[in-house]
This record gives C-alpha cells, structure tokens and sequence, in this order.
C-alpha cells in the first residue's frame, strides 16, 4: 500500500492553493487602505512618503525572499523522507535566519535610507517623511523576515488555511491600526508605520503559536544538528542561487519600468496600469505553484516519481485553466477594467493598443511560474539560475532588436519573449527532474 502522502488528487491541490489565492486578496487591500487614509489629510506629501517608504523596505525584505522559497523545498523532502527532526530543525534555522537579516537591516537602516534617496531622490518634505516612516518600521524587520520562513514551512507541511489565518489577521490588524492611528490619533505618516510594526511583530507571534506543535518535539532545538556546517553549506548555495534568480527576474521587470518612460508619461501610465493585471495573474497562480512546491518536495524527498509526475501535472493543470480563463476576460473585458482603473482618455486609448500582449502573456507566464514552483520544491535552485541566466540574456537580445524598431511594441514583444524563454530552457530541464526521483521500492 502507497504511504498517504503519496496520493496526490485534485481536493489535495485545491486545499494547498485556494487558502494562499484569498489570502492573496489581502494585500493590495492593505496597500489600497494605507494610501487612503494619509490621503484624508489633504495633502500629496504624506501619500508620496508612504509609498517611497513602504518601497524601499519592500525592496530590502524582498532581498530575503528566497528564505521563503528555500524553506518549502527543503522542508518538503524532509517531511516526503519522514526526518521529522530536520522538519523541526528547518523551522529553527529559518528563523535564526530571519531574525538575523532583520537586524542587519536595522543596523544598517541610515544608509540603507541614504542609499535609497541618492537613487531616488523625492522632494525635501516627502524624504523627510519617509525617513520617519522607515525608522519605525524597520524595527520590525526581524519579524517581517522570519515570518518568510514561517509560511515556507507551513507550506510544506500543506497548511496554507494557517497561512490565510495568519495573513487576514496581520492585514486585518494592520488596517485596523490604520484608521485608528491615523484618522483616530492623528498620527500622520507615523501613525501607518506604527500600525505595520505592531501588525508585523503581532504576526510572528500568531505565526509561532500556529507551529506550536513542532516546538513539542526535541527537533527544534538540537543544536548540533541545526548548526551542522554541511546544511549550512547547502542552504547557502541553494538559497544564494534562488537570490540570483529573483534578482535577475525582478532586472526585468525594473527595466519594463524605466525603458517604457522613454516614451512619455502617457505610455508609461498606460504600461502601468496593464501591469495590474500581469500581477493580479500571479497572485491568482501563487496558490497553485505552492501547491507544486510543497508536493514536489515531499515527491523528491520520497523518491517517488510518480507522485512528482501526477504532483507537476494536476497543479500545473488547475493553474493552466485559470490563466485561460483570464486570457479570456482580459481579452473581452480588458478595456472596462482599464476605465474602472483610470479616468484618462489619453492613457485608456493608450492601454488599448496594448492590452493583447497582456492576454497573450497569461499562458507563458502561467508555464514559467509553475516551473518555478516545481524546480523550487526539489530545490534544483542551479537549474532555475542558470536557465533565468539565459532568458535574461534572450530579453536583452530582443530589446536590442525589437525596441528600435517598434518602440514600446518591443518593449512588450521583449516581455513576452521573456516568459517564453523562461517556460522553454526550464522545460528543457524537466526530465533531469523527474529522472531524478526514482519510484519508491515497494515493502
């Protein structure tokens, strides 16, 4: 009889990827609410200094993503080759990992703060704000951190339902905080810093109490084996080559920003407010590659292709549909959306011309990000960065080529070509996976 972890079917998928899929719904709520109550105070500063604020410490964390992507592999095939005490153990090195980055960055927080206005200068009231704003905030990087490694771990372990409780009550808190803080209190660009802070640090608690179980086992704090230097080694390498990965994929999307500028304000407003929907897919297709992340990682930890095989395939299928169906209505309900987002006629007819590269976007882009999510779960992190290598060198080559010739036309065709190459050199890739994880040898 085949051990219970290896049965993979559609209600297994759907009950790892719908909880993060509403969960996802949760977050340009909160960032919809922070702009919204600085902008009860009746002046642009307050607002511009949230948003520089918030961006820079998003960008730092985001420099620690892979502590989130690294832990649902890892723990996954611990938890697929039954080493319960490495599952207890990932836990404890994610959050002396997490706990370390926050107070790196709040020991360099001055110029990470200057460094961040010498790139993007603002004016002297709005850098004034948001280097109060950061101050505080920062505070809670600890927490923010290691709270990546809290939700790869419950990922693995198929908890995203602890992941949504964790998320609604962060942001609902957040929120909360928000209208008390700023409306109630009269705290200004402060008050939504101190809300994020005690919001964030309020999560890792919430976020320690969820995985109380594991804290019963001897696991969790056996020293000797946390602090092995050979998993220390391999956690290095596997999540240096996921950082470089994400750096070059978010090189992309940084130089979509700035290249579309060159054709006026209206262009890139228009290419802005396309690129809502290019993140709305990916919040929608999260769900679905965590679900291939964790069962890929118990499928490699097991050695059982045929749960990696039916694991790739079922994930892979929901996320396909989805990404069909908003083709769909992107392609027939694109423009209203577009009005709904802006009042500019100029920048409406602008979004036409280009909206067909958005709905043509959503199956490449479906097929890159759940192969990201199965090479994440049996951490083959040299393939993703390799492979993410040569796809951004293949958009490099179209930029050069299309972008002289068709001006922002290009600059989408170069996007586009991009997830293309991306689906293409991992799929390549694939069979080593699989051949990897041999089948399980019967008892």
């Amino acid at each position: 009889m085949r051990d219970a972890t290896s049965q993979v079917s559609h209600r297994r998928v759907l009950n790892i990827a719908l909880p993060i899929v509403l969960a996802n719904i949760t977050v340009p709520l909160l960032g919809i609410v922070d702009t919204g109550v600085v902008g009860q105070l009746g002046a642009a500063a307050p607002i511009g200094a949230v948003g520089i604020g918030a961006t820079i410490l998003s960008t730092f964390y985001w420099a620690f993503g892979f502590l989130r992507m690294g832990t649902v592999g890892m723990t996954g095939q611990a938890r697929g080759a039954g080493d319960s005490d490495e599952v207890a153990a990932l836990l404890t090195r994610a959050l002396l990992i997490g706990i370390g980055g926050g107070v790196l960055l709040i020991l360099l927080q001055w110029p990470i703060i200057a460094l961040s206005f010498r790139v993007a200068p603002a004016s002297p009231e709005v850098e004034t704000l948001a280097a109060g704003y950061v101050a505080i905030r920062i505070w809670s990087a600890p927490a923010a951190i290691a709270l990546y490694g809290i939700t790869g771990w419950l990922i693995a372990q198929e908890r995203t339902r602890a992941v949504l409780i964790l998320q609604i009550w962060m942001n609902g808190l957040n929120i909360l905080l928000d209208l008390w803080f700023v409306l109630g209190l009269g705290w200004g660009v402060n008050g939504v810093a101190i809300a994020t802070f005690l919001a964030e640090w309020s999560g890792l608690a919430l976020g320690l109490w969820l995985c109380r179980p594991v804290f019963g086992e001897p696991g969790w704090r056996n020293w000797p084996r946390i602090f092995d230097r050979a998993r220390w080694r391999y956690i290095l390498t596997l999540n240096s080559d996921i950082l470089v990965r994400s750096l070059l994929l978010e090189a992309i999307f940084v130089s979509f920003l700035f290249l579309g500028a060159r054709y006026g304000d209206v262009t890139l407003a228009a290419n802005q407010v396309l690129k809502q929907f290019v993140i709305v897919l990916a919040f929608a297709l999260d769900g679905f590659a965590f679900a291939a992340e964790a069962l890929i990682g118990q499928a490699v930890g097991a050695k059982d292709r045929a749960m990696l095989r039916r694991s790739a395939i079922l994930s892979s299928g929901w996320a396909l549909a989805v990404s069909v169906l908003m083709a769909a209505v992107i392609a027939v309900f694109g423009m209203e959306l577009v009005e709904t987002m802006t009042k500019s006629v100029e920048v409406q007819n602008t979004a036409r011309i280009y909206l067909i590269y958005v709905a043509l976007a959503a199956i490449p882009g479906c097929i890159a990000f759940m192969l990201d999510g199965i090479f994440i779960g049996a951490t083959r992190s040299r393939d993703m960065r390799n492979m993410m290598a040569v796809s951004f060198l293949v958009y490099l080559l179209s930029l050069a080529v299309f972008l002289p010739i068709f001006g922002n036309h290009g600059l989408w065709i170069s996007l586009l070509v991009s997830s293309v190459a991306r689906s293409v050199s991992l799929g390549v890739k694939y069979p080593a996976l699989e051949a990897s994880a041999q089948p399980a040898k019967s008892k």
